[in-house]
């Protein structure tokens, strides 16, 4: 088994989660505030979810091909996967969380504002409380979903052991080698991990609290 590609997988799926989760509270909340834009800001933060992973580590390329920070290129390093990630994530890290927060009922809101709480009050005291759930259910799913991530982050990355060659392309190099056994070992890893991953998101974090105590 490849545990550097196993523990690389993690590094970037952490890092992604890590950076996303605080863009994706601070969009999801405010485009709750648009009107007219708003659809097409969704439709553009949402394009990841149907565009091949080919066509967006194309134009990562073409974009950034040629660019470096702090003299680390982008292309072919963990930066630039990272940051590739980032971009192919943004669905899974600002859906779940602007469902939370269109999930609260506006009374609450208004009566926050009659009480005196600032903005950032209600924001801190009141909203991000009641979204933990979906901030949680954000992260699992990104998580998630950086670990199988294969087709940008060949593009972009190539299959550089230790630094790009994370578990999803291992197991593709394995299966072009025939070995079944080394790629079945790394396929059911990562889809233990994933599993739970989705059920802390869906069987405890996504769980009504009434329905535990049998509470209708």
């Amino acid at each position: 088994m490849d545990i550097d590609a196993i523990l690389l997988s993690l590094k970037l799926a952490f890092w992604t989660m890590a950076l996303m989760l605080p863009f994706g509270i601070w969009v999801a909340h405010k485009l709750m505030k648009l009107n007219k834009s708003r659809p097409w800001l969704e439709a553009a933060l949402a394009l990841p979810l149907v565009l091949p992973p080919t066509v967006l580590g194309y134009y990562f390329l073409v974009s950034f091909g040629n660019t470096s920070i702090f003299g680390i290129p982008l292309v072919f390093s963990f930066t630039g996967i990272l940051i590739a990630s980032l971009i192919v994530n943004i669905p899974f890290a600002i859906q779940p969380i602007q469902r939370a927060f269109e999930a609260i009922n506006p009374e609450i809101r208004e009566a926050a504002q009659v009480s005196g709480l600032s903005n950032w009050q209600i924001f801190r005291l009141i909203e991000l409380p009641l979204s933990w759930r979906g901030i949680t259910g954000a992260a699992a799913l990104t998580f998630a979903h950086t670990l199988g991530e294969f087709g940008v982050v060949l593009m972009v990355g190539g299959a550089i052991p230790g630094e790009t060659k994370t578990a999803s392309i291992a197991i593709y190099d394995k299966v072009q080698g025939f070995d079944t056994a080394g790629a079945g070992a790394l396929a059911l890893v990562l889809l233990g991990i994933s599993l739970v991953c989705i059920a802390l998101s869906y069987g405890i974090f996504g769980r009504n609290p009434n329905q535990r105590r049998g509470l209708s």
